[in-house]
């Protein structure tokens, strides 16, 4: 039986999977296959980090809602803090960066050259903090599991 204690073990390592698997892996690789063009390589991009930051969504407030539910998750202070920064992450990240970057990928696509800019270095550094916050969440969450 699923129970919002097994929930929140669950959810960061599976989040963390989708991470790694998208954001270090795919986001580069893509650009190694054959006949994938800049163009192309940009608009599946910003598709699947589109998706991702949904899933991301959907992870962060299942979590939220197993913090609400079980009253023994709420005693633990650590994982709290994890889950504040990943909000202040995923805020930034769903509200300012993407945002700005789905705008570049478009003025690409549309043959005009952005401006130079440091706002993929942020994505990737949110991307990176996020990846430690999640391994981390999910340490404290198998460490505080009476399953």
């Amino acid at each position: 039986m699923f129970t919002a204690k097994r929930i929140f073990i669950v959810i960061p390592i599976l989040w963390l999977g989708f991470v790694l698997s998208i954001s270090f892996m795919e986001a580069w690789l893509k650009f190694q296959a054959e006949g994938v063009t800049q163009a192309i390589g940009l608009s599946i991009g910003k598709l699947v980090f589109g998706v991702l930051n949904k899933v991301e969504l959907f992870f962060l407030i299942t979590l939220l809602l197993c913090v609400f539910i079980n009253s023994s998750i709420k005693k633990h202070k650590a994982s709290k803090y994890l889950l504040f920064f990943l909000v202040l992450i995923l805020v930034i990240q769903t509200f300012y960066l993407i945002p700005i970057l789905d705008l570049r990928i478009e003025q690409i696509l549309n043959k005009t050259t952005p401006q130079s800019s440091s706002i993929h270095l942020y994505y990737v550094l949110l991307e990176v903090l996020k990846t430690t916050i999640l391994i981390m969440l999910s340490h404290k969450s198998l460490q505080n599991a009476n399953i």
